[in-house]
């Protein structure tokens, strides 16, 4: 743990997703940072043997969906993080609305895939995000989602 460092959760499914958010690594070492995802051997092929194990699930799958929203509650109340960041998808979303139970400021990244709209999640994080951030010009504006570039 870096002493006196903000503590961060961040959050994605595998495949891309998670490298998108590995982009982001690089600042996000400077943090005392956590990760969890759906995929762990993923995690570990990018050096981070401790992330936690999200289940994977989606819209489709209200049983496994009900369950990652319970794991990522304790993965969150086991971790106290004052920032949560997420690029999707809803195991990340999950931990978005864990991060705002405790308090945690929240940020949420819209895949880079989702060119035409924001993704499911990407909606539901411009009402529980603090920060709903596009990658895509077109779908940015002054309030929700914000357009900053891309991780790409």
């Amino acid at each position: 743990m870096k002493s006196g460092s903000t503590r961060v959760l961040a959050a994605a499914s595998g495949g891309g997703h998670w490298e998108q958010l590995m982009l982001l690594r690089a600042t996000l070492d400077n943090y005392d940072i956590r990760f969890a995802t759906t995929e762990p051997a993923v995690a570990a092929q990018h050096g981070i043997e401790s992330a936690d194990r999200l289940p994977d699930c989606n819209q489709n799958k209200p049983l496994q969906s009900a369950l990652c929203g319970l794991v990522a509650l304790w993965v969150v109340l086991k971790h106290r993080p004052q920032v949560v960041i997420s690029t999707g998808a809803a195991p990340g979303f999950f931990c978005i609305l864990a991060g705002r139970l405790i308090g945690a400021r929240t940020l949420w990244i819209d895949s880079v895939a989702n060119g035409e709209q924001l993704s499911l999640c990407g909606k539901l994080s411009q009402r529980w995000a603090h920060e709903c951030w596009t990658q895509w010009e077109h779908l940015g504006s002054d309030a929700r989602p914000r357009y900053f570039g891309s991780v790409l």
